[in-house]
């Protein structure tokens, strides 16, 4: 069993930035590929980034793209999301999200078949 806490989250105008954190417990983090998700109110859950196990590859959807930053220290059991230019359309509540015997490549494009969740950190981007 593993349990993802997600911190950083909180209330930035367009443009700025916001890095949030994913704390992971259990001793097999380094062999979860993790992504980040985020749901707006009134809209389905969304992919918004993964990572595979040792770092090595990432992905991002193509409304985040070239300004969010996926990141894994396994030293600290710890996935970021490093998020610049952010956007009025970026607030949503963001959850962290890992996948038993996957991949990052798996884990783009729906949040369904995740094993485990976070319960959310909210950004919120004023105009």
């Amino acid at each position: 069993q593993v349990q993802l806490v997600e911190s950083g989250g909180g209330l930035v105008q367009a443009g700025g930035s916001l890095r949030l954190s994913c704390a992971a417990s259990g001793r097999t983090f380094s062999s979860y590929p993790m992504g980040w998700f985020r749901q707006a109110p009134g809209k389905e859950r969304e992919f918004v980034a993964a990572i595979s196990w040792n770092g090595g590859t990432t992905y991002y959807a193509d409304s985040v793209k070239g300004r969010f930053t996926i990141s894994r220290d396994n030293a600290k059991n710890t996935v970021y999301l490093q998020m610049n230019s952010l956007k009025p359309e970026d607030t949503a509540v963001y959850y962290c999200a890992a996948k038993r015997l996957s991949t990052a490549q798996a884990m783009r494009g729906s949040p369904d078949g995740m094993d485990y969740w976070g319960k959310g950190t909210l950004v919120t981007v004023s105009s």
